[in-house]
């Protein structure tokens, strides 16, 4: 058993459609817990350096804008395998493509407006919590 944690975005699609308890029950009701949470919303300058890896690729802008657009939940779940966990639970990128019964297939609009972020490593978890939260903000 490894217990990890990792960022969660709910993004402005399904906060706008008062989404969030629906995603968050798909979390916990997959073994993940909530352990810090506020809703934001971000800046432009945010958004870039969130996203900042993505700089050089076509749809970085619009991904800045979208993010943008509307407050967002940002969360920390902790749980056995929370990464990959999470992974599963919010489907593949593209609504299109996730399997039934995910999060991106249940309640995504498009490839940007898919209603959530999750991290895709360890590594990448540890920087995406930090760029949210203190460690202080991390109750366990």
């Amino acid at each position: 058993m490894t217990i990890q944690r990792t960022l969660s975005i709910i993004k402005p699609d399904a906060t706008r459609r008062n989404l969030t308890g629906k995603i968050n029950a798909r979390f916990e009701n997959n073994g993940l817990r909530i352990i810090a949470q506020k809703r934001i919303h971000l800046s432009r300058k945010q958004a870039e350096g969130f996203y900042a890896v993505h700089s050089e690729r076509a749809f970085f802008a619009d991904l800045c804008k979208f993010m943008c657009s509307g407050p967002v939940v940002v969360q920390v779940l902790e749980g056995d395998n929370a990464i990959s966990t999470n992974r599963t639970v919010m489907g593949a990128t593209n609504p299109a493509n996730a399997d039934e019964g995910t999060i991106r297939k249940d309640f995504g609009e498009s490839i940007e407006a898919n209603s959530v972020h999750g991290s895709d490593s360890t590594e990448n978890a540890e920087i995406e919590i930090s760029f949210f939260f203190s460690q202080t903000e991390l109750v366990g």
